[in-house]
């Protein structure tokens, strides 16, 4: 299974002609959030702690297809709020496939059934499924009980259907590896295209921050998770570009590329990330680019980036990294993640003034130059 070849040859063919033109920054896949309001309350999600006017504001249906316009990425991710709350999104979907974009609608499936025709199947749209573990862990996650059980048959009548069905799951702290990799064996089982992976991000505005891993410990655990994997011989299928998956396994030293992965919401264009949300917000497309000072955010920058590892700030690097080193890529491709020895070492940590920009692009080509160990 995995990514369709139509899917891979059309980002492929995207990047390289980026890179012919010598683009340094451009998005890979966009988020876009047409709503804050959700069914559930998980405890590692800030995304709703909003008011209650924000709560029942929807993005309409021109706003949304401007903004995959003015960003022109080959992939639009929908997660929200729980999108399939948006009475619109069905004309925003159709809208975004229209453009021969990449969509894909993230939902924890509970409303599924309900307006599930109101979708068509296409090699254009998947349904990207909430699951964070088994029965027990996953509702545990989403403060809920019954919601795996829900999910896991959104995704049978999915398939059943015929639409690409992928699963998106987040790893928060005292995780058993053998737990995880058991989940990772019966969610492919279920026949689903592929797994995209994450650890938590500790969203400040979170109601719990004691679920979230540290860069050590998310490191530790998902080299125990794909030592399982490899002992088993299973046949997991992931989402992601090998180099991520090697990344999370520490053995790649990436700093984030957040403009890979921007995020367009009712209040505009985030800054700098999906992520944090208090940065502010840009009116368009070409000001989030042009006037976001990227140098004050990345791992040893910002404090407030030192234990993200999340794919929307790594994939975009893992990615660049592929097309730099094709043979590297091919070899974890090929067997998977290293899952022992020493890990990469991780950048150092500088923290420059936020009001000095001559003085912190000094330190980021400083740490990219230096290779200072572990901090």
């Amino acid at each position: 299974m995995g990514v369709p070849l139509i899917q891979q040859a059309k980002i492929a063919s995207y990047i390289i002609g980026k890179k012919l033109k010598g683009e340094h920054r451009y998005p890979l896949a966009m988020m876009l959030e047409p709503l804050f309001q959700c069914n559930l309350a998980c405890a590692g999600c800030g995304k709703i702690d909003h008011p209650k006017h924000i709560l029942k504001t929807r993005m309409s249906v021109e706003a949304a297809l401007r903004a995959v316009d003015e960003c022109d990425a080959p992939v639009v991710s929908i997660p929200g709020g729980e999108p399939l709350i948006h009475k619109e999104l069905p004309q925003i979907v159709q809208g975004i496939i229209a453009r021969k974009k990449f969509v894909y609608l993230c939902t924890n499936a509970i409303l599924l059934p309900k307006h599930i025709d109101e979708y068509q199947p296409s090699p254009y749209f998947t349904w990207s499924i909430h699951l964070d573990g088994l029965q027990k862990r996953h509702d545990e996650s989403v403060c809920m009980e019954g919601i795996f059980d829900k999910a896991v048959e959104a995704i049978k009548l999915a398939l059943s259907r015929g639409y690409r069905v992928t699963i998106n799951c987040t790893l928060f702290n005292q995780e058993p590896p053998d737990e995880v990799a058991d989940f990772f064996d019966y969610a492919t089982a279920l026949g689903i295209e592929g797994i995209t992976v994450s650890p938590g991000y500790s969203y400040q505005h979170a109601p719990r921050q004691d679920v979230f891993l540290g860069r050590t410990e998310s490191k530790t655990l998902f080299r125990e998770v794909f030592k399982r994997g490899k002992q088993r011989h299973s046949k997991w299928v992931f989402n992601q570009s090998s180099m991520f998956l090697d990344f999370l396994a520490g053995n790649q030293r990436y700093q984030c590329t957040p403009w890979s992965n921007p995020t367009y919401n009712i209040f505009g264009w985030q800054k700098p990330c999906y992520l944090l949300v208090d940065e502010g917000y840009a009116p368009t497309y070409k000001a989030l680019m042009e006037e976001t000072a990227w140098d004050n955010y990345g791992v040893g920058v910002n404090p407030k980036c030192d234990n993200c590892m999340a794919h929307c700030g790594f994939e975009g690097s893992a990615v660049n990294d592929t097309f730099a080193h094709p043979l590297k890529a091919m070899g974890v491709a090929l067997f998977g993640p290293r899952t022992d020895g020493a890990m990469a070492p991780e950048l150092p940590v500088l923290y420059p003034p936020r009001t000095d920009p001559q003085r912190i692009a000094v330190h980021t080509l400083q740490s990219q130059a230096q290779d200072l160990g572990e901090r």
